[in-house]
């Protein structure tokens, strides 16, 4: 541990508090996959729409919209500890009251508490880190890394208590509800500071009317329509196609994240020795290619190893994205607020499009029109690299 923390190069007395955010991200990540991997459990036990299924997904999207907009200004109003305590809460609640009914409006109520948590839970521990480590770099990878390892391990919580155990998909909602609790304890209990956080500057608004900052954020918003449905949806659509049984289309949550994992690596040390336009677009491209070739089929063998490609390449879209950012406009918190609440916006409309179409359609049909989705960010992406070789 102290190893880790010399590397980094924390102080000692943050060394507590560094730990501590990590694993509330890993309990965040957690989270993110378990929703999506016990869908198919809940919407049969709920007797849910495909309608339904899709608008609780974007439930939690719209959460997290919600939560980037609160951060903007409530750890002014009541300091970091309270809102990160009063916000990430909403994980553990929300988690419970899906296990409580069926109910549409107490549904859509849980799904949004989920997201309220768990976009905040991002906020603070992306700001801390960077904040208590000298080693922002190393420290950032780290943190996303624990996330990784936490959305891969969810999957086969759902595994053991349904398959394995027998068990309702309610227990597991509930063993990850109580991580939620550990975590709000360790944070109740850590170092992060009770007081108001004095206001900052915004640092400009030329972004409204810059051209290369709407580009790279519609390039965010519709990878985010792709993303956000194919990790809410993926575990659905194999099971209910009668492509997989429920084990093994729960653990393709994992296989995903596993590549998630790998791909950021890969990622972060391949980003400064190539053209990150050229990066953007190679990924952007093989990622749309393997998912046409996952849903093409119903070929097992055919199917994972598009999966895995899957994975690899939609892992350095968003941040590599984000790196190419005008640097007035990453500096400042009114641009990159905007740029992350319009791009969020994408992954809230998304799975409400996919669960309409499949209720007319058929899973396969809603699962299809994600690549409309892919199809646009490509278009933007070349658009962006002949942007780039023209200036």
């Amino acid at each position: 541990m102290e190893s880790l923390s010399r590397k980094l190069q924390v102080s000692k007395e943050n060394t507590g508090l560094l730990y501590i955010m990590y694993f509330a991200f890993f309990c965040s990540g957690m989270m993110s996959t378990l929703l999506g991997t016990i869908l198919p459990s809940m919407k049969a036990e709920y007797q849910m729409s495909y309608v339904l299924s899709g608008m609780v997904l974007s439930a939690h999207q719209i959460g997290n919209f919600c939560a980037v907009l609160i951060a903007g200004f409530l750890p002014y109003a009541i300091g970091r500890k309270k809102s990160t305590l009063l916000l990430c809460s909403g994980i553990a609640i929300g988690l419970v009251l899906m296990t409580v009914t069926g109910n549409p409006a107490v549904l859509l109520v849980a799904f949004v508490a989920t997201g309220i948590g768990r976009g905040t839970m991002s906020n603070i521990t992306n700001v801390v880190v960077s904040e208590v480590a000298e080693n922002k770099a190393g420290g950032l990878n780290i943190l996303h890394a624990t996330f990784a390892v936490g959305a891969f391990i969810s999957p086969f919580i759902a595994i053991l208590t349904t398959s394995t155990l027998r068990l309702s998909w309610k227990v597991a909602a509930l063993i990850v509800a109580s991580f939620a609790v550990v975590t709000l304890i360790l944070i109740a209990t850590s170092s992060l500071s009770s007081e108001p956080m004095p206001r900052r500057s915004n640092g400009g608004k030329s972004f409204a009317t810059s051209f290369s900052f709407w580009l790279n954020t519609f390039i965010l918003f519709f990878y985010l329509c792709a993303e956000a449905s194919i990790i809410g949806w993926l575990v659905t659509y194999f099971k209910e196609s009668g492509i997989m049984g429920t084990s093994l289309a729960q653990s393709t949550s994992s296989l995903l994240w596993i590549m998630v994992m790998i791909g950021r690596i890969t990622c972060a040390s391949i980003s400064n020795k190539v053209d990150k336009n050229k990066l953007i677009l190679g990924l952007g491209l093989s990622m749309t290619i393997f998912f046409l070739l996952m849903i093409s089929t119903r070929n097992i063998k055919v199917i994972f190893p598009s999966l895995l490609g899957v994975g690899l390449c939609m892992s350095g879209i968003y941040p590599t994205t984000l790196s190419t950012m005008d640097r007035r406009f990453n500096s400042s918190t009114v641009a990159t607020g905007t740029c992350i609440a319009t791009a969020t916006v994408g992954a809230i409309v998304m799975p409400m499009v996919v669960g309409a179409i499949a209720e007319r359609q058929g899973i396969a049909g809603g699962i299809g029109s994600i690549s409309v989705a892919l199809g646009m960010m490509v278009v933007l992406m070349i658009v962006k690299l002949a942007m780039s070789r023209k200036h």
